[in-house]
């Protein structure tokens, strides 16, 4: 890669967009403590008691009777800041998706024996959780299919996996 790239060699990875890595011998770890700690005190929350689980997976979130008023710029900057912290925290992808009433969608698209050589479907995957791009990738999928019905239908069952 140094010979069609301009590089330089900075050091060891420690920090990088919120998370923090440490590589070891066994693995590479990765979390965001350091972020979650900025998020508390950045939302006045540092006092707050912590749980195990951010919510329980019986509970049902409805209307708000009393109507209580909600600064809507922090307010979307929390839920903007949990997202971000999904990267490396899937367990409160839940709760997250529960409070602002996220949906995740998949969209898929293949070509019939896109690859000339050996005739196999190349399909293209992203995924959205609401409004937020969350994954996208293409792969070159390990059958043959004898329709566009077909591929598209293996692509499906792909992004679905």
């Amino acid at each position: 890669m140094g010979n069609e790239f301009e590089m330089s060699m900075m050091g060891e990875l420690n920090f990088f967009m919120g998370l923090q890595i440490k590589q070891t011998p066994t693995g590479t770890m990765i979390h965001q403590q350091k972020y979650i700690k900025e998020l508390l005190k950045n939302f006045n929350m540092e006092c707050s008691k912590s749980i195990d689980s951010p919510i329980a997976t019986a509970v049902k979130l409805d209307l708000d009777e009393e109507e209580k008023s909600v600064e809507q710029k922090l307010y979307r900057g929390m839920i903007g800041s949990l997202l971000y912290l999904t990267l490396s925290m899937p367990a409160i992808v839940f709760s997250v998706g529960l409070g602002y009433n996220f949906d995740l969608v998949g969209y898929v698209d293949a070509d019939y024996a896109g690859f000339h050589v050996d005739r196999k479907i190349t399909s293209g995957t992203t995924h959205f959780l609401g409004p937020f791009l969350v994954s996208w990738g293409t792969k070159k999928q390990n059958s043959v299919a004898l329709f566009t019905a077909e591929a598209k239908y293996v692509a499906a069952a792909s992004c679905c996996a």
